[in-house]
């Protein structure tokens, strides 16, 4: 699972912001039936198949920040307007629910929070209601919202918590060295109050510092603390957040001081049961090798999130970390000279084991789809 994910939350008055901030881990929840941290998200967009044999990647392993912005500004609650009245909350009045997207008022394309404000106050005082425009899931809704007067503050408001941004730390998985495609966590970033997967209109990674690690035990996983500065150099933009990860293209090939080749990458039926390494940071931007386990792993015909179960074996990575913890989602699996997937879940009854993805699927959603040929088959 990925680290510690920020995202602030503002009232939608925008005269008199009211300011939260919410820490989550990329919205994971508990499963509680296989007791471990996971996520959901949107399917892939077919694009030609390479023949695996073709395919060279190089892997990563850093420390990455990652900066999301919404397409839109996300709704995440509500709250109640003190008016002259008594308390109203004039979004949930509207119609507007939580984890609805506000693309539009009156006609105009919404990308940012600060755009709101002008728009709440005129027609506040006008007493004419602002034309919204949501979007909630896959549906485009509109309704007339009326602001109303906040008799402790003098301003006018919409009764509605909204966010348009989110900010958290990973692991880049690898990239591809002609065309800059990249694949980092694994799985996708949620939203901490909303549960949902967040669409993206844009985003970017950074470099990032692990600063110290709060080691993972029974019933509570580890986390990597990290930080990275919000002016830092873009080491490449965000395009998708999907149940396989996010992806881009770096604005050029990164080193991660371990490893200066591409490797070729295996198909899930070609993962095996035994030793494989993991790379990742554990201390500042220092990329590291470690020993890791396959305990089991599932040849997959179609996409899906968890093709192997691995532990780590590594007796210096278990003392510093206790094993799999949050920020570690992406590091990549290499065996037997070859990427295999990434890491991207711990059990959280037993941190020195989790979920892997297997690298095909990243692969697929960052726009390198694989097949295998024939030759390759019967080989």
């Amino acid at each position: 699972m990925i680290g510690s994910f920020t995202n602030h939350v503002h009232a939608a008055s925008m005269s008199d912001i009211e300011k939260e901030k919410i820490t989550a881990a990329t919205g994971s929840t508990l499963d509680e039936k296989d007791k471990l941290l996971q996520l959901a998200g949107f399917s892939a967009k077919p694009e030609k198949a390479t023949d695996v044999r073709d395919v060279r990647i190089i892997p990563g392993g850093q420390s990455i920040g990652i900066k999301l912005n919404t397409l839109g500004v996300l709704v995440v609650g509500h709250h109640l307007v003190e008016t002259a009245d008594g308390k109203q909350s004039p979004g949930e009045k509207a119609g507007i629910r939580v984890g609805d997207m506000i693309t539009e008022i009156n006609g105009k394309k919404i990308e940012q929070m600060q755009e709101i404000g002008a728009f709440v106050q005129q027609a506040g005082q006008e007493a004419e209601p602002l034309n919204v425009t949501v979007r909630r899931n896959k549906k485009v809704i509109h309704t007339k919202l009326q602001p109303l007067k906040d008799e402790n503050e003098q301003s006018y408001k919409l009764g509605l918590y909204i966010r348009d941004s989110a900010s958290g730390i990973g692991t880049l998985t690898f990239f591809e060295p002609e065309s800059k495609k990249y694949g980092a966590l694994g799985h996708v970033i949620s939203d901490a109050d909303t549960k949902k997967p967040i669409i993206v209109q844009d985003g970017e990674i950074v470099k990032s510092t692990v600063t110290s690690i709060e080691k993972g035990r029974h019933g509570n996983p580890g986390e990597k603390l990290a930080r990275f500065s919000t002016g830092q150099k873009q080491l490449g933009d965000i395009s998708r957040n999907s149940p396989y990860g996010i992806f881009g293209r770096l604005n050029k090939p990164l080193s991660n001081g371990v490893i200066n080749k591409a490797y070729p990458v295996a198909l899930s039926h070609e993962v095996k049961e035994g030793p494989a390494k993991i790379l990742t940071v554990v201390n500042q931007e220092k990329v590291e090798w470690y020993d890791i386990e396959i305990v089991s792993t599932i040849p997959q015909k179609y996409p899906a999130t968890k093709g192997m179960v691995l532990k780590v074996t590594d007796k210096k990575l278990l003392d510093k970390t206790g094993g799999i913890v949050q920020g570690m989602s992406g590091s990549p699996i290499i065996q037997n000279g070859k990427v295999i997937g990434a890491v991207t879940h711990v059990f959280v009854n037993d941190p020195t084991s989790g979920y892997g993805v297997h690298i095909e699927w990243m692969l697929n959603e960052a726009g390198i789809p694989l097949t295998e040929s024939k030759e390759s088959q019967a080989g």
